[in-house]
């Protein structure tokens, strides 16, 4: 497996390694209950976002089956923290990864997620090979189901009251892309750019 160069850049985005001054910023978002109930990360508190931070600093490479790439989002225009993406590898024999990302709500409907997604997706398929991306969310996140759905990936599952999250019942959504999927979705796409310049 291949690791790729830091940061990345996009039209409007840096995806970066975090750094330790993330830290008001990172804690800003991950206090909203939407981050408790779904980030493995917990941050109830400035200790906890502290620890969260750190963890996701060493995150920085896939070299191994378990490896955790994470890149905080930073919009150019003000070199603002707005989210984080990441990328999981999940399984050696079948060459998967899970994709996982969080936005802060300010910035939400403003394609930063589908922006920043495409790029972990060609991360994912074109520099470290996987034959399949999985990605997950809330039953209820009809935001994240539409950009899942946006960047050609399938809902292949939907698991109904699989869990209790303080005394209510929770439901998540599973989508999936497979490689040759998302190399035919870009060829399309450029065929169609070029056609409209």
């Amino acid at each position: 497996m291949s690791n790729t160069d830091l940061p990345i850049d996009t039209e409007r985005l840096v995806l970066r390694r975090f750094e330790r001054d993330d830290i008001d910023e990172l804690g800003g978002f991950y206090g909203l209950p939407e981050a408790r109930r779904y980030l493995d990360l917990k941050a109830r508190d400035k200790a906890d976002v502290k620890k969260a931070l750190e963890t996701m600093r060493l995150q920085t490479r896939l070299t191994r089956p378990g490896d955790t790439l994470t890149l905080a989002v930073e919009r150019k225009s003000d070199e603002r923290l707005i989210g984080h993406v990441s990328l999981i590898w999940t399984d050696a024999t079948a060459s998967q990864a899970e994709l996982r990302f969080f936005f802060d709500p300010d910035v939400r409907r403003q394609n930063y997620g589908a922006e920043s997604l495409r790029r972990f997706l060609d991360l994912g398929f074109d520099e470290f090979g996987f034959h399949r991306v999985f990605a997950r969310c809330g039953g209820k996140s009809q935001g994240s189901a539409k950009l899942l759905k946006d960047l050609g990936m399938r809902l292949e599952a939907h698991y109904r009251e699989h869990a209790l999250f303080e005394g209510e019942w929770d439901e998540e959504l599973h989508f999936a892309i497979l490689d040759r999927e998302w190399k035919r979705g870009s060829k399309v796409k450029e065929l169609h750019r070029n056609m409209v310049a």
